[in-house]
């Protein structure tokens, strides 16, 4: 039986002072509580006190999902406004510094703040996950280790994170240099079924290291809460119409995977090696230097390769109805990224003779408004 291919999307955001455009370090506990009385169960407080996290419920279809994440954009932004903060999409803030921020006083959070010492205090970046619903938990592992080869594709699609305390780092998702100073983060190993990830599972869990499996973060894991397969690789999207494009890619690539496999056939699987290479080259060069074609031995350009992978997907998105989502990564590809506009924003101020803070904080206000574009 085709399994649910249910959708659930989680969005992290920071907050910002609206006067300022800096971090808000310390939002007041009445906003979270007027944001869960809005969407009870739906809105969280993250590790650090000025991020904001976002999670649809179970969705069938990716109208839904877009409606939702929608719904939850404007519910923080409009009790946020009442603040004078704002919520922007991006994995990094622009000019921010870490140092100041304090994390949630929580004994989930407490603990993470004790075992990871200085680098949990660096985490002011946001991602997002994307849940696909896949129950027979052996299919998980299979199209799990599958899927591996495509997450630099999805990566590069969204990024969002070029600044870092005021700096153009240079690359189109810091966010994932900070992230990769945490244990058990990047690309999982291939597993043969589920039962050899759980046994590996259980050998940290036994030796007191982690409690359960919510405790890998991989780019992608098997859900410890749910029936699902949950991508985490990806920068927060700025605009919701990017986020909900590599959600349906995530989503078809997941079925196009499970249509092969009813046939026998399996995607080649790649040695962490060679798919860490392109995991590096969509966090440096994001869209612009293409990714390594394996197969052919070869770099091919990043728009090539999307064609390949929407014509891969045709049927599945079809069958998904998001045939047009899937294909505005054609659109992505033209305009750029929020990485890509984010530093032509910058620069192009610079060169009409604003000030490093003052072309920052037009980044921090094209953020905040292109955050609720296709929101309102």
């Amino acid at each position: 039986m085709e399994p649910a291919f249910t959708l659930g999307l989680e969005e992290e955001y920071l907050l910002v002072d609206r006067s300022s455009r800096d971090i808000a370090r310390n939002p007041p506990d009445e906003m979270l509580e007027a944001c869960q009385e809005q969407a009870p169960g739906q809105i969280h407080p993250e590790f650090l006190r000025c991020q904001i996290e976002v999670g649809t419920p179970v969705c069938a279809t990716l109208a839904e999902a877009r409606a939702e994440l929608a719904r939850l954009r404007a519910t923080v932004a409009g009790v946020a406004r009442a603040h004078n903060l704002a919520p922007i999409a991006a994995s990094t803030h622009p000019f921010a510094a870490w140092e100041p921020q304090k994390h949630t006083n929580r004994d989930r959070y407490n603990m993470l703040a004790r075992d990871l010492g200085a680098p949990a205090r660096r985490l002011m970046i946001c991602g997002m996950h994307v849940h696909v619903g896949i129950e027979d938990d052996d299919l998980r592992i299979d199209l799990m280790n599958q899927v591996r080869y495509f997450l630099p594709h999805l990566l590069a699609l969204s990024t969002s994170s070029p600044f870092w305390r005021g700096q153009d780092m240079q690359r189109k998702s810091y966010r994932l240099a900070v992230w990769n100073e945490l244990p058990r983060t990047g690309m999982p190993d291939s597993f043969q079924s589920f039962g050899e990830y759980q046994q590996q599972v259980n050998v940290l869990v036994n030796a007191g290291i982690i409690e359960d499996a919510s405790k890998l973060w991989w780019d992608i894991r098997p859900s410890q809460r749910f029936p699902t397969l949950e991508m985490r690789i990806t920068d927060v999207c700025t605009r919701l119409d990017d986020a909900v494009t590599v959600a349906a890619l995530f989503r078809c690539l997941l079925r196009m995977l499970w249509r092969l496999r009813l046939t026998n056939v399996t995607w080649r699987p790649y040695k962490n090696l060679l798919i860490g290479e392109n995991r590096w080259r969509a966090q440096r060069y994001g869209l612009d230097e293409g990714l390594v074609d394996f197969g052919r031995g070869t770099i091919v350009p990043y728009a090539d390769l999307m064609e390949e992978l929407i014509e891969l997907t045709r049927e599945d998105a079809e069958r998904f109805d998001c045939v047009a989502e899937v294909a505005n990564a054609r659109d992505i590809i033209r305009r750029g990224t929020s990485a890509h506009r984010q530093v032509a924003i910058y620069r192009e101020a610079l060169e009409q003779g604003a000030t490093g803070w003052e072309a920052l904080a037009q980044v921090v206000d094209w953020l905040a408004e292109e955050t609720m574009v296709g929101v309102e």
